[in-house]
């Protein structure tokens, strides 16, 4: 059966991008880490996974970026996510009498003049915003809620003691779209596109110049780049760069194979259509 992996419980953001990539009557699928949603798309129990890549407060998520370059997969889509965290407690508890809130560490971190306004509120950190929900349901605690999407508590049976509690309104997760490397055809990109590329410089002065160089003379907006370590070599990084390419001509094959010839790895990650309006 095909299915859409993504990592967290059933109610947590990543089943909104999940639903956005599946097809209609596409069954899901939670997994319970980022490596064991990759480990999905790569054994061929899911057609593709959410993976989230970055969030407009909170940044880079690491981990789905370091999976990107370990694994064999390439990308085909994005989609953005609006986050809008609620406090969800058990029936019966009410705001004031809260004084443990789970849920994922970034989540809590995106709430923190909330828990500056209510200092005897203690942020607990766990794995999954939706899992926070579904523990604060099993252990039955009038003082301990979480933080997670309010459509988590209808899901468990819980109920919203306060909604909209992150710092910025603008807060927006994009995913992308993960399938397995070399699986289907290549999608249509006759319109804008972007590509990503992870490449590893040559060890010498002025590499990474050399390396941007091509994209600039060609006129190519360049609207991520971002360096990780090497985890087997101290002090040395591979570039994460994002290419947005708004027509034919061919002009980012081109700046492609320059920057093949000026470093000594470089991965095309995938090639994909800007995700729409936010879900």
């Amino acid at each position: 059966m095909s299915a859409v992996a993504y990592q967290g419980v059933p109610g947590a953001f990543s089943e909104l991008a999940a639903r956005a990539f599946a097809a209609p009557g596409e069954a899901l699928l939670p997994c319970p880490s980022f490596a064991a949603m990759f480990d999905a798309v790569e054994q061929g129990a899911a057609r593709c996974a959410a993976a989230p890549i970055e969030n407009t407060l909170a940044g880079s998520v690491r981990e789905c970026q370091d999976l990107l370059a370990m694994r064999a997969v390439t990308i085909t889509g994005e989609a953005l996510v609006r986050v809008s965290h609620a406090l969800i407690g058990p029936p019966g508890s009410t705001p004031e009498g809260i004084r443990r809130v789970l849920s994922h560490p970034v989540a809590l971190a995106q709430c923190e003049r909330w828990f500056l306004a209510h200092p005897l509120v203690e942020p607990v950190p766990v794995f999954d915003t939706a899992g926070a929900v579904e523990r604060v349901m099993r252990e039955g605690d009038p003082a301990q809620a979480a933080l997670a999407a309010e459509r988590a508590a209808g899901r468990y049976g819980a109920v919203v003691l306060e909604r909209a509690l992150e710092d910025e309104p603008a807060n927006l997760t994009r995913f992308l779209r993960v399938a397995r490397a070399g699986a289907g055809p290549a999608p249509d990109h006759d319109g804008a596109r972007k590509t990503l590329l992870v490449f590893r410089t040559a060890d010498r002065p002025g590499a990474l110049h050399r390396c941007l160089r091509p994209f600039a003379e060609r006129g190519l907006d360049l609207t991520r780049i971002e360096s990780r370590p090497l985890k087997d070599t101290p002090f040395e990084y591979l570039f994460y760069m994002e290419v947005a390419d708004p027509g034919p001509g061919g002009a980012l094959e081109e700046a492609v194979e320059e920057l093949r010839r000026e470093c000594s790895e470089l991965r095309q990650l995938g090639v994909f259509a800007p995700a729409g309006a936010p879900v």
